[in-house]
């Protein structure tokens, strides 16, 4: 007897989001279709649809944690083909408020690599499902829908190809992963649904990325340097080695201070920061292509969770959720999460239940990325938004965690855990950690 849910699950979007949905949908539908307005066979660089692909991609060691068990070995068979891998805490030099912090193995994988490689080994083994078929070259027209407009019945889609009319792909289940840019909001209005609540919260983040074949190693033994902006100094900056024996470099800065995109200006600003011998590589260094920026100006939510009523057979997964603030790497990451709750969800309950779905998802994988990512925005004193008190203590806590990891190897190695989205933040105020930033502070006072 089949265990489907239904005959065809559709997804729109072929970003990791939606690949990521495509491969736990397999388990439950016969048929899974992801459309895409992009050319993606054959393609293995940056693409039209992913704006800021160029730039670089981290997956925090949760993320790399449910890759590898939605795909098992395909972490050793990227690093076989050009990725890198380490220790997160071990093999990378990490910075914040202009310290580096102790080394110290993690147990927990780091993988860097190029987006459009990560996402083209991911989207080969969701190909290689006999069950799922990419459509793409397709643009999505709108949603199509039950007469009563209480559940939606598939797409409308427009193949980008002379000649092409207008199709209805029928479904048992659509989920919307287009991004930040989504219109879900709006076609659910045109069906007489309330607006989404959205909350923005403004950044002004501008980076700019170049790769770069080093002749001078910058690394010395590790595989990446992530230079952390502070409030002290709004920039950053992350480099690491990546498929093709590349390194990119993703120079940043928030509330309008971006990094140039002329090579002379480029390299003076990542001057200003902690890293003296990246800069003098970089003097050195072969670029490989020009420097291409990218604008971030809010992180954005929305909160499908609070609505009162939503259509059967559609979910929201990914970016079209929640955009987090680039530099924390926690898109990748949260979407992954967020396939592991549609994983249990899809299988405790016989059809999806959005409104159950989109809850369980807030409290999985949203709120508490979320919650890190505006609390750490808001220490940047030009950041609009509200500090209340319990804000304000988390900042002055959360700087004696990163100054005591520059000096002892166990906060450091903690940090890294919630950084990573592996142990939630409380971990940083357990007791033995506690002890440890006194000991810390005890002898940096001396």
């Amino acid at each position: 007897m089949s265990n489907h849910r239904g005959e065809r699950a559709v997804v729109l979007g072929s970003g990791l989001a939606g690949i990521f949905a495509a491969r736990v949908l397999a388990e439950s539908y016969a048929q899974v279709t992801v459309v895409d307005r992009d050319e993606l066979s054959g393609v293995s660089g940056p693409r039209r649809g992913v704006p800021q692909g160029r730039h670089v991609h981290g997956l925090l060691a949760r993320g790399q944690q449910i890759i590898e068990e939605l795909f098992p070995g395909i972490t050793e068979e990227m690093a076989a083909e050009g990725a890198h891998t380490g220790d997160v805490a071990d093999d990378v030099r990490w910075y914040m408020n202009g310290e580096q912090l102790q080394k110290t193995p993690s147990g927990l994988v780091a993988l860097t690599a190029s987006r459009p490689f990560l996402e083209r080994h991911v989207r080969a083994r969701v190909q290689a499902l006999p069950n799922v078929s990419l459509l793409e070259r397709c643009n999505v027209l709108r949603l199509k829908a039950s007469p009563d407009r209480g559940r939606i019945t598939g797409v409308w889609v427009l193949r980008l190809e002379e000649g092409s009319t207008e199709e209805a792909l029928d479904a048992d289940l659509v989920i919307d992963t287009t991004g930040r840019g989504s219109r879900i909001p709006a076609w659910l209005e045109e069906f007489g649904y309330p607006r989404v609540e959205e909350a923005k919260h403004k950044i002004g983040l501008g980076y700019t990325t170049r790769h770069y074949r080093m002749r001078t190693d910058p690394y010395h033994g590790a595989m990446a340097i992530n230079a952390v902006a502070s409030p002290d100094l709004p920039r950053g900056v992350i480099v690491s080695k990546v498929d093709g024996n590349r390194s990119v470099v993703t120079a940043y800065g928030i509330l309008g201070d971006h990094p140039p995109t002329v090579h002379e200006g480029f390299l003076a600003f990542i001057k200003t920061l902690p890293v003296p011998d990246l800069y003098e590589a970089l003097l050195d260094a072969e670029p490989l292509d020009d420097l291409v920026a990218y604008r971030f100006p809010a992180n954005l939510r929305r909160h499908y969770e609070r609505m009162e009523r939503f259509p059967a057979g559609l979910l929201v997964m990914g970016d079209a959720v929640c955009s987090f603030n680039p530099s924390y790497a926690q898109g990748m990451t949260v979407s992954a999460i967020s396939t592991l709750t549609l994983r249990r969800h899809l299988r405790e309950h016989s059809q999806p239940e959005p409104l159950r779905y989109f809850r369980e998802v807030t409290e999985d994988a949203v709120d508490g990325a979320w919650a890190m990512a505006i609390t750490s925005d808001l220490s940047f004193p030009g950041v609009e938004g509200n500090r209340s008190e319990e804000v304000l203590q988390g900042h002055e806590y959360i700087a004696r965690v990163q100054a005591a990891a520059a000096r002892d190897s166990e906060v450091a190695g903690v940090l890294m855990r919630v950084i990573g989205l592996i142990d939630p933040p409380e971990a940083l105020t357990r007791p033995g950690i506690e002890q440890a930033l006194r000991r810390s502070e005890e002898g940096a006072g001396r």
